[in-house]
């Protein structure tokens, strides 16, 4: 396990570099906020315990781990990119922009970084990118860490100074209690003008197509389908990075994510069908990220339901799979 978790950094060892740090970064996807990256040295061959993904920690494990990492680490430093910089290069250049200012601020210079995701940014020592490098990699999961947690406090602090919209509740993700703090008090400083165009202008949106429209009737009929059966509506689509999940309700000692899929009778295939691996996949990182950064003592559960329209009549068939994604 230990020679997983530094695989990459051994390897990079192994052709002569000495000092590599692992870089993340965290709050692409939110609406409002900056991005924040961290780069950090770990001393080599150090495995710290429950060091892992910030996405797969809960936020207690997430604060005690962020000061042990600062401790153990050989160099690290946090990095940002404004809400404006966001804006005027968009957020993906923004992200590079941050990790770069990551890597040239450590205090013990990289020979060599190791950046999680599929892009890279330019940088002046040698670089490589790892899918999913926040799970297999100790550097980067540190880095991780340190940028999820220092993210998460700034926009606590930023709560206090903007108390309309609930920060210290979805961290600047958008959320539907967000989404509804938008519209009625409109953008703040911190909110990135780009991303909001469609909570702004609702007016302006592109019409909805035929399946979006029939997706939309699917979502309504499972929510009262489940309402009916005593759950309770949490939320409905919560988008994170990694996804979006249509509806979020309470069953007893559950709190269930329930993804919904629609078809017409006509359909060769049954609608649960396409809910992939990887699907599943996008849809637990979404939720682990709900989880993270909302306090719920319930335990987590992931339903499908299956939605079948006949034309004819226009009512619904209804199919409620508990725990689909169980053993």
């Amino acid at each position: 396990m230990v020679d997983d978790k530094l695989k990459y950094e051994n390897y990079y060892y192994d052709k002569g570099y000495e000092r590599i740090c692992g870089v993340d970064e965290a709050g692409r996807g939110p609406l409002a906020g900056p991005v924040c990256a961290a780069a950090v040295i770990l001393p080599r061959g150090l495995v710290i315990e429950q060091v892992n993904d910030s996405k797969k920690l809960s936020e207690k494990k997430r604060e005690m781990l962020f000061d042990i990492i600062k401790e153990k680490a050989e160099a690290y430093n946090i990095a940002w990119a404004t809400v404006e910089e966001i804006e005027s290069m968009n957020i993906l250049n923004a992200t590079m922009l941050a990790m770069r200012r990551a890597v040239e601020g450590l205090a013990v210079s990289a020979d060599f970084a190791l950046i999680d995701g599929n892009r890279r940014p330019v940088l002046d020592i040698p670089c490589v990118d790892i899918v999913k490098g926040d799970s297999l990699s100790e550097s980067i999961a540190a880095a991780s860490i340190l940028a999820k947690v220092s993210r998460d406090r700034l926009m606590l602090e930023l709560a206090k100074k903007y108390p309309d919209y609930g920060f210290e509740k979805h961290k600047g993700y958008g959320s539907e209690l967000h989404r509804n703090m938008i519209r009625e008090h409109g953008p703040c400083e911190i909110h990135r003008l780009s991303f909001l165009s469609g909570i702004l202008n609702p007016g302006q949106k592109k019409p909805r197509t035929a399946k979006q429209r029939q997706g939309d009737r699917g979502e309504a009929a499972a929510v009262d389908y489940l309402a009916k059966k005593g759950y309770e509506l949490v939320t409905k689509n919560y988008r994170a990075d990694h996804g979006e999940i249509d509806i979020i309700m309470k069953d007893g000692g559950f709190i269930v994510f329930v993804e919904v899929k629609t078809r017409d009778i006509s359909s060769l295939s049954r609608p649960s069908e396409s809910v992939t691996m990887g699907k599943r996949k996008k849809l637990i990182e979404t939720a682990m990220h709900y989880l993270n950064d909302n306090s719920w003592e319930l335990q987590p559960r992931f339903d499908v339901v299956e939605v079948v329209y006949d034309p004819k009549t226009a009512r619904p068939f209804i199919e409620h799979i508990e725990n689909a994604f169980g053993e």
